[in-house]
């Protein structure tokens, strides 16, 4: 059987705390995120509790009709839980030494076991056409699990959005980014 999954980093958000707004930019990049999404089948989306990742799905939920179920796994990994200075550096590092834990924190490999457990739930249900709507530091995670190669130059090319598409057809996997830089127009 065929599976599709959209992955989505949520539109452009005013912080990173779990309440921080879209801007308004964000707000009308989640328009033309709902109209790409339009030209998709969808039976189905989960997204990240944080306020930009739901608002980023918000309206396409609404013009679909389907619910936006909310998973906890699809919060955005802490680094630390003390501010630091050199964050980028250890964010870096972290893509290097998958097992990097920083006090209070979570490594690479458990967020990437978090994210993939979510997928795994989601490509054993009945659905067939899934949105995930999460943040940058989980989606290149995820995607490093299908490509090795992908690390922090990954995580800081992101936008906000970028959307890829993971299809799944037996054993194979294909991933294909469908918006992100340079995409911006629809």
């Amino acid at each position: 059987m065929e599976k599709q999954i959209i992955l989505i980093r949520h539109c452009e958000a005013e912080g990173q705390e779990p309440h921080a707004p879209l801007t308004r930019n964000g707000e009308n990049q989640s328009l033309l995120l709902s109209k790409l999404l339009s030209e998709h089948k969808v039976d189905k989306i989960i997204s990240s509790p944080f306020k930009r990742a739901i608002k980023t799905i918000e309206h396409f939920s609404n013009v679909s009709g389907i619910n936006i179920e909310i998973d906890s796994r699809l919060s955005e990994r802490i680094l630390s839980a003390s501010p630091l200075t050199n964050w980028q550096e250890l964010l870096e590092h972290s893509f290097r030494d998958l097992d990097l834990k920083l006090e209070g924190g979570e490594s690479s490999r458990e967020a990437m076991k978090r994210i993939g457990a979510v997928i795994d739930e989601a490509l054993a249900s009945d659905s067939e056409h899934i949105l995930v709507v999460t943040h940058g530091n989980l989606l290149s995670l995820l995607l490093k699990t299908y490509d090795h190669n992908i690390g922090y130059g990954k995580w800081k090319g992101l936008s906000n959005p970028d959307v890829y598409q993971l299809q799944y057809k037996e054993a194979n996997v294909r991933l294909k980014r469908i918006w992100g830089k340079n995409n911006d127009e629809l």
